[in-house]
């Protein structure tokens, strides 16, 4: 995955993630919903089998970066407890 900034202000981030699809972006878009600071969280892609799709996060004061690692981090939370219930069926 690689992560290409295509803006970036105090509070409106918007890049390009390079390898994911999306399955990933609506995650992280979802999650990004969470956090009461972020206005807009959205991700595009001009076409599903030729480009990479554009994160765009906004806010309401908070840092755009620290919303996505926020939400990252929360979903690396909820991912741990599956996996530790997953590993208690097997």
């Amino acid at each position: 995955m690689e992560f290409n900034v295509l803006e970036e202000t105090k509070t409106r981030l918007v890049a390009e993630v390079e390898g994911e699809d999306a399955t990933l972006m609506n995650l992280v878009r979802k999650e990004l919903w969470n956090d009461k600071d972020v206005k807009t969280a959205a991700y595009s892609k001009k076409h599903p089998s030729v480009s990479a799709p554009t994160l765009i996060v906004e806010t309401s004061g908070k840092e755009p970066r620290k919303a996505l690692a926020d939400a990252v981090a929360r979903i690396k939370k909820d991912l741990a407890g599956v996996e530790k219930a997953a590993a208690k069926a097997v």
